[in-house]
This record gives structure tokens, C-alpha cells and sequence, in this order.
């Protein structure tokens, strides 16, 4: 029973088909697009894979996006989409969000593959889940498995765009994270680096307060091997979170139907 996983963020597009859908299953055959080429999926790798069995997606971008993507699959395939939507509990996450439906997919997903991942390297604790992309996610998990909430906060381009904007003289390149920086690019490169890591740094302290105890921390997302060198609290970066997510749910659905 193959299956394929699909995380639609802000940017890119990324897949994943798996031999089932199964909890630590490794893919067959992976990839990401840009989500200005979707359309060329069912012209490109997709037309390379055999027919999932399953489909499970997790997006965050407008409804017009998800729509190509349906469309690509039905190019090729008479696997039915469907969508992960935060929920009021799923596979030992309970979602303490105001209206639990308004949570990100993404953040939902990510926690879900974060507690499983915890599970299994040993007895519960508190989590803290971080993603880092376009936009920051810095989400707060009891030892329970309930979601106590999070922070959202812009990601470096975002910031940066803000700061060139707003202000003349800062079109400058890139450059270094440095503890005292001596010029412009290295002041941009780090006050946004610090800015964010202080941010989720400071959910940390939250966390353990609030929990008693120290809390197994995550990171993932595409620019979260540019965070993790410069955290003071370690962090185990896990690339295929929302992948282990999605998988989780399928195998959760999939045992209670």
C-alpha cells in the first residue's frame, strides 16, 4: 500500500512516497519543488513514480495551490486527496489553541511527528517544536501531549525585506552571525539570527517553568540548519518532521477505520 506524503509550505513543495504508511518508513523516492513549477509534477518526477496507493497532505498555501496540486495528481492517478486539518486531538496530541480548526496544518503535523519521536527515544517529556522557513513557528508541548500554544514570528528574508524597506542605505549582501559585528551585512545577518533564536530560547525557559522539566527540543524546516549551530540550548534537527507527522496520522487513521 504506497503512499505519498505532501508538505506545502510558503515556498516550496516538498514530496515523499513511501513502500506504506507506516511509522518510520523510509521513502522510495523523494523530491521538492518550487511552488511555481507545480505544474510540471505530472510532466516530471511524479510521472516517474508508480500510483500510491494513499495520499496524505499538509499545506499552508492559498486554496488555489493545493487545487494545481490535486490537479497534477489526477494527471496521473486515481488516488484521492486529502488534507490534514488541525483537529481537537490526533494520534496523543490535544490541540489547546482558542479555535483548534485555526491552527496551521504545518504546526499540527510537525508537533505530532515531534511527540512521536520523542515517544520513541524514551519516557514522555515536554517538547518544544520549531520550525524555521519562510515564517518561525515556536510551538510549546506538554508532557501529556497538549499543545499549550506558540509563537509566530518572521523568518531572515522576511525580515530583512522589512529592513530595506523601511529603511535607506541596508541593500547590502548576506553575510556572517558573528557575536559583535563590525559591519552592516554581518549587523543584518546576526541581529536576525539572535532576534530568533532568543525568541524560541525564551519559549524554552516557558516551558520549563510551566512543565517542571526540561524539554526535548526539535527543529525543522529549511533554513533550520542555519538556526541550530547558533542556539544556546541543543536542539535535534529532524529535516523529515512534517513527513514523520503525516506518517503518523496515516498509520493512526489507517488502524482506527
Amino acid at each position: 500500500m504506497t503512499f505519498l506524503a505532501v508538505d506545502i509550505g510558503n515556498t516550496r513543495l516538498k514530496w515523499a512516497l513511501y513502500p506504506e504508511a507506516a511509522c518510520g518508513a523510509q521513502p522510495l523516492a523523494s523530491g521538492a519543488e518550487f511552488l511555481e513549477n507545480i505544474d510540471k509534477l505530472a510532466d516530471g518526477e511524479w510521472a516517474k513514480l508508480p500510483a500510491p496507493d494513499r495520499m496524505l497532505g499538509c499545506c499552508v498555501a492559498a486554496d488555489a495551490v493545493k487545487r494545481r496540486v490535486e490537479e497534477q495528481m489526477e494527471e496521473l492517478w486515481t488516488v484521492p486527496a486529502h488534507w490534514v486539518v488541525a483537529s481537537a486531538a490526533e494520534a496523543g496530541v490535544s490541540n489547546g489553541y482558542d479555535h483548534p480548526t485555526r491552527l496551521g496544518a504545518d504546526r499540527w503535523v510537525a508537533m505530532i511527528g515531534a511527540r512521536h519521536r520523542m515517544l520513541a527515544q524514551g519516557p514522555q517529556r515536554p517538547m518544544v517544536v520549531v520550525m524555521v522557513g519562510t515564517a518561525v513557528t515556536v510551538e510549546a508541548v506538554d508532557a501529556q501531549g497538549r499543545f499549550l500554544g506558540g509563537l509566530i514570528l518572521p523568518g531572515h528574508g522576511i525580515m530583512l525585506r522589512a529592513l530595506e524597506s523601511g529603511t535607506a542605505g541596508l541593500h547590502v549582501p548576506t553575510g556572517e552571525v558573528s557575536e559583535f559585528p563590525t559591519n552592516t551585512s554581518d549587523a543584518l545577518t546576526s541581529g536576525g539570527t539572535f532576534a530568533i533564536s532568543g525568541a524560541i530560547e525564551r519559549m524554552v525557559q516557558h516551558v520549563r517553568q510551566h512543565c517542571g522539566a526540561e524539554p526535548a527540543c526539535y527543529m525543522t524546516g529549511g533554513a533550520g540548519w542555519k538556526m541550530a549551530p547558533h542556539m544556546s540550548v541543543a536542539f535535534e534537527l529532524v529535516d523529515s518532521l512534517i513527513f514523520d507527522g503525516l506518517l503518523v496520522i496515516a498509520s493512526t487513521r489507517a488502524a482506527a477505520a
